[in-house]
């Protein structure tokens, strides 16, 4: 009897990681390897090899792709990436015809959303809202279980609804996304502007050298200042949830991502704020507002399930 094997295929800036995935989410082969993130001709190659390997060990009928940047609707065609040499890259069609097999490619929150839908925190719901706070913030929407793409493809980009007009630039080049004020990067700017005492000794009493685990780590130590600043970017990730919620009404919001490895200390935050600003509060459903649970192997799972069809 076949599995139904399918292979995902998560493209990052440093890593590309894959995995041969059965119809049950369930992985049965892994593996990954560096990223030669300049050079997209390099990329294509390291892919069709990954896939070759993988494919090796396992019927795999077909490959699924997460790319970090925008995807077009052709569902192949990577119009921009940030941080990797994609520029209108036709990388399903090279996929294709380097691999001999059917390829889709997907922008990578988007993958990782439809992984947590399909297999993990949000398989029990038709309607979910994921969220991904990492150095940036990201996500995807599932609408009557259909992943919302948008007119061209590039719908979703959560973390750059403006919560502050003419607030805190953002990588984007717009000012006051959600973004520069909920994410990672959020985090760490405000902990070195203002280290707790225990953040700055982890640093080695160096406030350029203070990271967002270091942060979370005191936080779980019980530091009121690392504390304090989770609460801070927490309230501000639900106030954007509030916002979301209240244009696209899902049963469950899932939180994923680096900064999410806090665990209640963040969302206990993003749910008092969530509670607070949803316009309707008390009058409708209430979205349970809960964390990831496939870590970084959700969008594997979530690109190899979408080539699945």
């Amino acid at each position: 009897m076949t599995r139904d094997l399918t292979c995902g295929i998560d493209i990052g800036g440093t890593k590309i990681a894959g995995a041969v995935v059965d119809a049950g989410g369930r992985i049965v082969g892994e593996a990954r390897v560096e990223s030669p993130a300049t050079d997209a001709t390099a990329i294509a190659t390291a892919v069709a090899g990954l896939v070759s390997e993988l494919a090796a060990g396992h019927p795999v009928r077909a490959v699924g792709v997460g790319a970090a940047g925008y995807v077009a609707a052709d569902r192949s065609t990577v119009l921009f990436a940030p941080n990797i040499a994609w520029r209108n890259e036709p990388l399903g069609a090279d996929l294709a015809r380097r691999t001999g097999l059917p390829v889709i490619v997907e922008n990578d929150a988007n993958v990782a959303a439809w992984g947590e839908f399909r297999h993990g925190a949000g398989r029990d719901a038709e309607h979910q809202l994921m969220v991904t706070v990492g150095t940036g913030v990201g996500g995807g929407v599932v609408t009557g279980g259909l992943l919302l793409r948008g007119a061209h493809g590039v719908a979703a980009e959560i973390g750059h609804l403006c919560v502050v007009p003419d607030g805190l630039p953002c990588g984007c080049g717009n000012r006051g996304c959600l973004e520069s004020y909920a994410s990672g990067t959020a985090l760490v700017r405000a902990a070195q502007a203002a280290p707790s005492a225990a953040v700055l000794e982890a640093a080695g009493g160096d406030p350029a050298a203070i990271t967002g685990p270091m942060v979370t780590a005191a936080a779980v130590a019980g530091d009121a200042g690392a504390l304090g600043l989770l609460a801070e970017v927490g309230g501000w990730l639900g106030h954007g949830i509030a916002s979301l919620v209240a244009v696209l009404d899902p049963e469950v919001v899932v939180v994923g991502g680096g900064v999410a490895a806090a665990g209640d200390l963040l969302l206990a935050p993003v749910r008092a704020a969530f509670d607070r600003e949803l316009t309707g509060r008390g009058f409708r459903p209430r979205a349970a507002i809960v964390p990831a649970v496939l870590g970084n192997r959700a969008g594997m799972i979530g690109a190899a399930d979408l080539a699945r069809g």
